[in-house]
């Protein structure tokens, strides 16, 4: 007996596409920089017609902005993970799993960021708003309410150790050849740790 063989779909799904499309944007941002990289380029990489690109995004900085939405959402996803797996009455814990992962991820993706954010500039608004200091507010909060700290007001503590993260990380990239990553980590940690009022031991 012959059996028919399930025919494959002829097109990707959307967001299959849309992907392939970053990550080809990505792939040739990170190689070439921003601004000589074209919409042909990226088509090419991602072996779609360049109508195809317009689906999805309206022009070269459209996806870059996709390109760093999806940026934050990684750190945030490693953020979320690594807190996940600490004791749900671990306060400590928690902020200084925050900490350390922070500072690990962001090491670690530091050129992916400078291309990102190098070319587009974060806005004043996206310095102050955006996922990380979401899911920080909402843990120094949740901590508050634990009495696990003091602190007047979350969001104003979330904002002001997301900057403070940002700059001790640049700073040790720029002056440190290797970064001491342990010792950023520990350092950072002290600075959340006073900034909430818990003893650091």
């Amino acid at each position: 007996m012959h059996v028919k063989s399930k025919s494959r779909p002829r097109t990707k799904p959307p967001e299959e596409r849309r992907e392939e499309l970053m990550n080809a944007a990505q792939v040739l941002f990170l190689k070439h920089g921003v601004r000589p990289v074209t919409i042909d380029q990226i088509t090419s990489s991602a072996r779609v017609a360049k109508g195809t690109f317009y689906l999805y995004f309206s022009s070269k900085e459209d996806i870059l902005a996709a390109l760093g939405d999806c940026f934050g959402r990684t750190l945030l996803s490693e953020i979320e993970a690594a807190i996940a797996a600490r004791k749900q009455d671990d306060w400590k814990g928690k902020l200084d799993t925050w900490s350390a992962t922070a500072v690990s991820v962001y090491l670690a993706s530091i050129r992916l960021h400078d291309v990102l954010y190098g070319f587009r500039p974060a806005t004043r608004e996206g310095l102050v708003d955006n996922v990380i200091i979401d899911h920080l507010d909402k843990l120094l909060r949740t901590g508050l309410e634990a009495g696990a700290w003091r602190i007047d007001d979350s969001r104003f503590t979330a904002v002001f150790l997301f900057s403070g993260l940002h700059a001790v990380v640049d700073h040790a990239y720029l002056r440190e050849k290797p970064v001491n990553r342990r010792r950023l980590a520990d350092r950072l940690k002290r600075l959340c740790f006073r900034a909430v009022g818990l003893p650091y031991d």
